[in-house]
């Protein structure tokens, strides 16, 4: 089989990427990844090739500048992308700050994934799937298509919409004080120790199992009893008390799918994309394997710290299970819902288990309380219409903003124009909208 990694957070993850090839019985596969800088393409093709030899995989690592090369009938395309996350970030933000701390204008909507600055964030994913998408209609039409980027639910849509089967993944259920990890250490446990089910949309989801694996007791009892004594929050507490769900991940992320609230402020410099220092660190070591390869110490040391920096989303194991029709369940995974939420629009993206088996996925169900399905019913169908708009659909667009839940208690109008004016603000990547009116929303 031949797998293609494109997008500019593919480099972080690719020790994990290998790692899984490994772990699934050494299976045998292409591997090529896009990278357009000269120099750190030499650094991630030396590292993967000796990483092949060290693990006797059986296939080839390569790296290539050109797209097509990369695409050309691959059986599936990981994409790991987000265009300048950071620094378009940070653009959005100081456009919806107001004047001084009397005026704070629409900092609170200054967001990764929800609200205004969620639909700006999607606008510009939209101008970089949108050429990708062709190319793979050309090049790998029956690609199996897993999606990492950010927000998770509508990147993953729009490879859907372009007709490709697709599934996402996101790490907030596992991040904050309130992510599964942070909910074993407050209970003094190991994250290995417990069984953890969470069901929701991606960034909306609430726990519905969490038990020790080695005695099989269930500690949702306790992990509610926490989340009483705001041990992750207040924020927990109240959708606890109002939806008669614990939400899992951090709070505030939760939050922003939401209006604005007095104890809810979106992070001002939120971690979108690799650090500097991080970077620097993992060439290095990428580096140190390539130099001395696996058999050598200070290469096993150097893998060892870039295994412990990947996150735990295992979108290769997944990919080996689709492709190689196997039994596996993957807690996590972003998919249209078939039933899996009553309530929730077919085919809206949501996050639950997925289980497959001989490559089958087989409908797992969860029902939430009408007031929570309510809502995510709403953020659902937001996410949706972001997709489409992200496509240069203007209508859908507008109507985005017109029935956004984050966006209750603003003045709908007014914020039409806000966004005419920040889709002005991008518009040297936003090439959906180039030839649209001035207004851009009507």
């Amino acid at each position: 089989m031949k797998l293609a990694f494109i997008g500019q957070d593919i480099a972080p993850l690719l020790p994990s990427f290998l790692t899984d090839m490994y772990q699934a019985g050494k299976a045998e596969g292409d591997l090529i990844v896009e990278e357009k800088n000269d120099a750190m393409a030499s650094v991630l093709e030396k590292y993967g090739q000796a990483c092949l030899k060290h693990s006797g995989l059986r296939g080839s690592f390569r790296v290539s500048r050109t797209r097509e090369e990369v695409l050309e009938g691959a059986d599936c395309v990981i994409y790991a992308g987000d265009m300048m996350a950071s620094s378009r970030f940070r653009q959005d933000r100081e456009a919806l700050a107001g004047t001084d701390e009397e005026d704070p204008g629409l900092t609170d909507q200054a967001r990764v994934n929800g609200g205004i600055g969620g639909l700006l964030h999607t606008l510009r994913q939209g101008s970089a799937i949108l050429p990708l998408c062709e190319s793979m209609q050309k090049k790998s039409p029956h690609a199996l298509v897993l999606s990492l980027g950010q927000p998770v639910a509508r990147t993953t849509e729009l490879f859907t919409l372009h007709g490709f089967d697709t599934y996402g993944f996101g790490n907030s259920a596992r991040r904050g004080p309130g992510g599964i990890y942070g909910m074993a250490r407050a209970l003094d446990l190991n994250i290995t120790d417990v069984e953890a089910q969470w069901y929701g949309l991606p960034g909306f989801q609430f726990l519905t199992r969490f038990r020790n694996l080695h005695t099989g007791e269930d500690l949702m009892d306790r992990i509610q009893a926490l989340v009483e004594e705001e041990r992750f929050g207040r924020l927990p507490r109240r959708w606890l008390r109002e939806y008669n769900a614990v939400s899992v991940g951090s709070g505030p992320e939760h939050a922003e799918w939401m209006p604005a609230q007095d104890d809810f402020t979106p992070d001002p410099n939120p971690q979108l994309s690799e650090s500097v220092e991080h970077r620097k660190n993992r060439i290095l070591n990428m580096n140190l394997v390539a130099q001395h390869g696996l058999e050598h110490p200070d290469g096993q040391i150097a893998q060892l710290t870039l295994l412990t920096r990947t996150p735990s989303e295992r979108p290769v194991a997944l990919a080996l299970a689709l492709l190689g029709k196997k039994d596996c369940t993957i807690q996590g995974v972003t998919m249209p819902n078939h039933g899996d939420l009553p309530g929730v629009r077919t085919n809206s993206m949501i996050e639950a288990p997925l289980c497959l088996v001989n490559g089958v996925r087989t409908k797992t169900t969860c029902t939430f309380s009408p007031e929570l399905t309510d809502l995510m019913n709403d953020i659902a169908y937001t996410s949706h219409l972001a997709a489409l708009a992200a496509m240069g659909d203007r209508s859908s667009l507008r109507e985005c903003i017109e029935l956004d839940p984050a966006l209750d208690g603003l003045d709908r109008l007014y914020l039409q124009d806000v966004v005419s004016a920040m889709i002005r603000m991008h518009s040297d990547i936003l090439f959906q909208y180039d030839d649209q009116d001035e207004d851009l929303t009507w």
